[in-house]
């Protein structure tokens, strides 16, 4: 780029200071990395980094007299950018082919900020925008960039994801949680504790609602991060979610613990989390003799109760008259059993559970794939609502159970989903859409805290 001259600009937004503040000369940057850049009317319009200092600043190449070019920052993964638009906002003066702004810092560390920048540039009224990007602060491999896009999704005024979400914003912090412990990278740690504190009194307290799964969903979040904290409240407030739960196991159907507080139904996923909540506090807590008798008289129930059917998948629940209502075979059903089945295994030392788990994880891993990988039934191109949680659900049960067989049959499968995901399901920003074997689509933390969770068990 010929004639690049500096100038000072101003931001619309107030400056943040990180290692250094925003405004700072792009010629103190030891390093310049282009990672994405636009076309406009033949100009060029570039974004650069500092990854050293975790700051940006725009240019515009090939351009002239009343060009503009400026930076925008997100705070939320490019969906809002009121607060850091036209930072450095400068127009080429006459003469000059190129112009570049301030650099700006991506990230706002004083205030748990995971930011984003782009370049834009303005030409005769028109206006084009790089993609947004950011420096490999918190991104240095590829789960934990994933973790970082995830992370701009948790509303710093809500302490969860996706602003109010509930059971996924308890999948999503769980996705972090492995991700802090299998990178051993702790930017994120603050999470845990941030969600707890501000939402222990939320809903029906302690994590319970209306909802037993969402209430399972909650307790082995908590579980999670009682492994990685060592913590005892987590643990403690993890058993009051099986108690909860408990409270709404009854002789209907022969056992197992109703979806709802309302009765109308008994499914899958609810006792599949029961299973695995219950097995993982009996794990944790010496001298348990309670928990144990729980996952086993479920476990019992749940293998008899014929929600597994002839192909090894397990439908979504039963009739008012106790039989499988042959309704769909969501990945998530699939793979939370597996988890469960891990820790009961854990518990008692019976290979048989591994047994049966590998039957169960041998069909789905195969019977609900498309294009060399998993694929949701009924997959569609977005990333709101809670299906798009589903798949990360699956793949936490399928490492779990790998880890615990010997030789790690699974670990290529998984190796071979992450890879696709990687290559044809990702933005510049690390964000990933519903489709892991690439397409159309859109992104939002449900993919995202799917994508993560296959990253980390992939490894």
């Amino acid at each position: 780029m010929s004639s690049i001259l500096l100038t000072e600009g101003t931001a619309s937004a107030a400056a943040i200071c990180n290692k250094y503040c925003d405004a700072r000369d792009p010629a103190q940057s030891p390093q310049d990395r282009v990672p994405v850049t636009a076309t406009l009317s033949g100009r060029q319009i570039q974004l650069h980094f500092d990854d050293t200092d975790a700051m940006g600043w725009g240019s515009v190449g090939n351009g002239g007299a009343g060009d503009q070019v400026w930076l925008d920052r997100s705070m939320d993964g490019g969906r809002t950018w009121s607060d850091g638009s036209r930072l450095g906002a400068t127009t080429v003066p006459s003469g000059q082919g190129g112009w570049r702004t301030l650099m700006y810092n991506v990230d706002d560390w004083n205030t748990q900020g995971v930011g984003a920048l782009r370049a834009c540039g303005q030409v005769a009224g028109a206006i084009a925008c790089t993609p947004w990007a950011r420096t490999t602060w918190n991104a240095g491999d590829r789960r934990t960039a994933a973790a970082t896009a995830l992370m701009m999704s948790y509303d710093r005024g809500t302490k969860l994801f996706g602003g109010n979400g509930w059971w996924t914003a308890a999948n999503a912090l769980t996705a972090v949680i492995d991700n802090v412990r299998v990178t051993g990278m702790g930017s994120y740690r603050y999470a845990i504790a941030d969600t707890y504190d501000r939402n222990l009194g939320a809903q029906g307290g302690n994590f319970t609602n209306d909802y037993l799964d969402d209430t399972g969903w909650w307790g082995l979040a908590w579980v999670d991060a009682y492994d990685l904290t060592g913590d005892g409240r987590y643990l403690a407030t993890a058993r009051t979610d099986a108690d909860h739960m408990f409270a709404y196991w009854d002789g209907t159907c022969g056992g197992g613990v109703w979806w709802s507080q309302a009765k109308t139904y008994k499914n899958a996923i609810t006792n599949e989390l029961f299973l695995q909540l219950t097995a993982a506090l009996h794990n944790r807590i010496a001298g348990d003799t309670t928990y144990l008798s729980r996952a086993q008289n479920e476990w019992s129930w749940f293998q008899r109760s014929g929600m597994i059917n002839g192909d090894h998948l397990v439908n979504d629940g039963l009739t008012s008259g106790c039989a499988n209502n042959g309704q769909q075979t969501w990945t998530y059903n699939q793979g939370v059993v597996l988890g469960g089945l891990s820790e009961l295994n854990r518990a008692t030392g019976d290979a048989g559970l591994l047994t049966t788990a590998r039957t169960l994880a041998d069909a789905s891993s195969t019977r609900l794939t498309s294009g060399g990988v998993l694929r949701e039934p009924g997959e569609g191109d977005g990333c709101t609502g809670d299906g798009p949680s589903f798949k990360g659900a699956y793949v936490r049960g399928l490492g779990a159970l790998n880890g615990r067989l010997s030789g790690h049959p699974y670990a290529a499968t998984l190796a071979g989903w992450a890879n696709s995901a990687y290559t044809h399901d990702r933005d510049p920003l690390d964000q990933y859409g519903p489709h892991w074997a690439g397409g159309s689509g859109t992104s939002d933390y449900g993919c995202q805290q799917s994508v993560l969770d296959l990253l980390n068990a992939a490894g």
